[in-house]
């Protein structure tokens, strides 16, 4: 079960460094039917919820062509996760793994990404399907699914000059 803040058997907390700015800006704000932690879905399904990425200016004009997409990978920011937990334990059962080796919010960077299905645009909100975050997450970044691109073909000799 997901837990607020409280260390199980076997984890091991440290003392974060001090934040260097990395210039982060939020682009937006999610809006989801959840609330708490303890009820938001482990992993975002497809089928699920309707979901909202309202877009704050001057990032409105970046949408254009989104629309081209039917699959998209969200960024957000889990502002309200714990950043101390190199060991954790997420299945409480007294054994440990590394927080690089797991999905868990809880981490340095709290980082969360999910691939959604786009439903549509309306104005400067992006509609989708598949999200696992709580409401007013902080949004970083919106992309296509790289694999709707078509890779492009590997440098061919004499294509770059050296020296």
């Amino acid at each position: 079960m997901v837990r607020e803040s409280e260390i199980r058997a076997g984890e091991v907390a440290v003392e974060k460094p001090l934040a260097k700015d990395a210039g982060l800006v939020f682009i937006g704000r999610i809006r989801t039917p959840w609330t708490s932690r303890l009820k938001t879905p482990r992993q975002g399904r497809h089928d699920g919820p309707v979901c909202r990425l309202e877009i704050f200016d001057p990032w409105k004009p970046a949408l254009k062509g989104l629309d081209l997409y039917s699959n998209l990978e969200v960024i957000y920011w889990l502002h309200l996760s714990r950043r101390d937990l190199v060991l954790q334990s997420p299945k409480n059962d007294g054994t440990t793994r590394g927080t690089f080796s797991l999905r868990s919010p809880v981490r340095p960077n709290p980082l969360g990404t999910s691939m959604v299905k786009l439903v549509g645009i309306e104005g400067s909100t992006v509609l989708v399907r598949g999200l696992d975050c709580l409401d007013e997450t902080p949004l970083l970044d919106v992309k296509p699914d790289r694999c709707e691109f078509t890779p492009l073909a590997p440098p061919q000799d004499g294509d770059f000059e050296t020296g």
